[in-house]
């Protein structure tokens, strides 16, 4: 099996990678190098003979019909995107260009290889998605794969979007594609933008760690491997046309979250006082979901597919990740809009 993987040089999209050789298969890497893409994060197959690097836009289409063509892919896992709420919110076009159009112009150009090559029945589109697109729940409750979309932020409303083109070019068009949409990610490699690398980061440097308005609003925390190795399984045995909601099963809020890192800290890189004493309080950001959680019972039962790393667990590996890899973070907090404040709103 040959896997063409776009956003490959990203967070999980470089899990995926790095799973998916450990595992034995082919990968092609197609990636824009982006300010949120790393060549670094797949350094551990950057010799395999298995792996090629293609540099590309998914908005090329002339770049991807040359690496379809070149590669002759068995299945197109797609996981480029922008994807931080944040920069949706400064910056929506963006999110609207790479998100939709971007993948519209993958979707057609995967048609039309699939079509030229007598539309293969082993052939998959996985399409990548997140639970942001189903909006907030209250209390009580669970994403289903049937919850209704009420994205909130533009870049919710850009993954919907482009969620529903992938559905209607499987039934006008037949491609065979299966979707899923996973709960919040977090480990190693993780760009320090998100609010875990943030607060370790700003930990380990003695700074405020900001957290948004009351910090009670809640998560369904995802570890990255355990995510790389649900979404190979989809790939490889979901139904065609089906979607699988993939959660961790371990909703925290993100006060409860920062002080369990604060405590890893605390064991870990002990300073004169506790960490916790950096939290700060800052505002919220405009359209901020109270609580995100999904019920990852279909893939559970059809797939046979369940998280497997416990929170805290996830948690002392990816805060043990970044204290042996300061030369993987130090040089991304040079990037663009390193350590500033996004997402405030007009």
């Amino acid at each position: 099996m040959t896997l063409l993987i776009t956003g490959g040089a990203g967070f999980i999209g470089s899990a995926v990678v790095r799973r998916a050789i450990a595992d034995g298969r082919r990968v092609v890497t197609l990636d824009a190098l982006t300010y949120a893409g790393c060549l670094a994060n797949l350094d551990p197959v950057a010799k395999d003979p298995r792996h090629v690097f293609e540099k590309a836009d998914i908005r090329d289409r002339a770049a991807l019909d040359r690496i379809l063509a070149a590669h002759r892919p068995t299945a197109v896992m797609h996981l480029a995107a922008e994807s931080h709420v944040d920069r949706s919110i400064d910056g929506p076009a963006s999110f609207i260009d790479t998100n939709v159009t971007g993948t519209f112009t993958l979707l057609e150009a995967a048609r039309a290889y699939w079509a030229g090559a007598g539309r293969p029945e082993g052939f998959r589109f996985h399409h990548v998605s997140t639970d942001e697109v189903f909006g907030s729940l209250g209390a009580e409750g669970r994403f289903t794969e049937t919850s209704p979309y009420a994205p909130n932020s533009p870049y919710a409303a850009s993954k919907a979007a482009s969620d529903h083109l992938v559905r209607a070019w499987h039934e006008t068009f037949g491609l065979p594609i299966v979707m899923s949409n996973c709960s919040n990610n977090y480990g190693p490699y993780h760009y320090p933008e998100k609010l875990i690398p943030v607060v370790i980061l700003k930990a380990l440097s003695g700074q405020p760690i900001p957290v948004y308005g009351d910090g009670a609003n809640i998560r369904d925390w995802l570890f990255v491997e355990d995510h790389a190795e649900a979404l190979l399984r989809v790939l490889e045995a979901g139904t065609v046309g089906r979607s699988y909601n993939i959660g961790g099963e371990s909703e925290a809020s993100n006060i409860d979250l920062v002080r369990m890192i604060c405590a890893i800290l605390d064991d870990r890189r002990p300073m004169a006082g506790p960490h916790a004493r950096l939290i700060t309080f800052v505002a919220d950001r405009p359209g901020h979901d109270r609580r995100y959680a999904i019920d990852p019972a279909r893939i559970r039962d059809e797939l046979g597919w369940r998280a497997a790393t416990p929170l805290r667990t996830g948690l002392e590996r990816t805060v043990d990740w970044f204290l042996a890899n300061e030369d993987w973070w130090r040089p991304l907090l040079q990037r663009r809009d390193a350590g500033q404040r996004l997402g405030v709103g007009a």
